[in-house]
């Protein structure tokens, strides 16, 4: 298994070779990662494995795609989307435009979630989604909105108990085990690489989600994102966060107010 000074080593390599940044994510989390793609890949040393990395760009595509965490579902914690439904929806209504960005959105399926509670609340027209991720793979899936059709029995019990009171199924077309997506809500999306770590801020913003990406980072990390999630909204926008994931102790604290229910706050200055 890698020691400490060959972790610093390769991600050292990854940055300064590759422009890749992980030297600011969990320390356990990275390493637990690089140790199962070392076994997953039967490298016979650290050299051989370093070398692959540094030098082999097909590998790196692969090795970069472990080591970032892409675990989701449609209407992921439902009481978080029914809090959006009621809280957050109800006053964006006002606005001409809605603007709103999922970073880290891994395969998409909170991007279509939020397009759904949209429709519903007659704001989807007027809407722009923007979701970003590091990894250009599951933006993929993300774009084509094409899913398994074992996992929806899944995800409308998720959707019901977010507060939808319409058949899930009529959201999507089934064929061959694989759902599609309405290109309504595609063509309402902006699909893009973002690397939290190392680029700016491109828009401002309504509404931001980035959840359970932060728990992976440490805490000078988290503060630069938090940093760049308020230099991202505007005015009274939100930002939600993952269940385990706050801005206590963050540098913004003072300029949010969490709402009363989930992770969900609120700028206030």
């Amino acid at each position: 298994m890698i020691d400490e000074d060959e972790l610093d080593l390769l991600l050292t390599d990854l940055l300064t070779v590759h422009g890749y940044d992980f030297t600011h994510y969990s320390r356990a989390s990275i390493k637990r990662r690089v140790n199962r793609q070392w076994v997953l890949d039967k490298f016979p040393s650290f050299a051989e494995l370093r070398y692959r990395v540094r030098s082999d760009t097909s590998y790196l595509k692969r090795f970069v795609e472990g080591l970032t965490v892409n675990v989701t579902e449609m209407f992921r914690d439902p009481l978080f989307y029914k809090a959006l439904r009621t809280d957050v929806l109800s006053s964006l209504t006002a606005k001409p435009f809605i603007r709103i960005w999922h970073a880290g959105c891994s395969t998409g399926e909170e991007v279509f979630s939020m397009a759904i509670l949209l429709k519903e609340a007659g704001l989807l027209h007027k809407s722009l989604l923007y979701a970003t991720d590091l990894n250009p793979e599951v933006l993929e899936t993300a774009r084509k909105g094409i899913y398994g059709l074992g996992i929806m029995k899944q995800y409308s019990e998720n959707y019901i108990l977010s507060g939808g009171t319409r058949d899930f199924s009529d959201y999507y077309t089934a064929q061959y085990g694989h759902v599609k997506f309405s290109d309504e809500f595609t063509e309402k999306m902006v699909f893009s690489t973002h690397n939290l770590v190392s680029d700016r801020s491109f828009n401002e913003f309504d509404l931001i989600l980035c959840r359970n990406v932060l728990i992976y980072f440490d805490k000078i990390l988290q503060d630069h994102v938090l940093r760049l999630f308020d230099d991202s909204l505007s005015p009274l926008g939100y930002l939600a966060l993952g269940s385990k994931e706050t801005l206590k102790f963050s540098g913004i604290q003072s300029k949010f107010k969490q709402l009363a229910s989930e992770k969900i706050w609120r700028k206030i200055s």
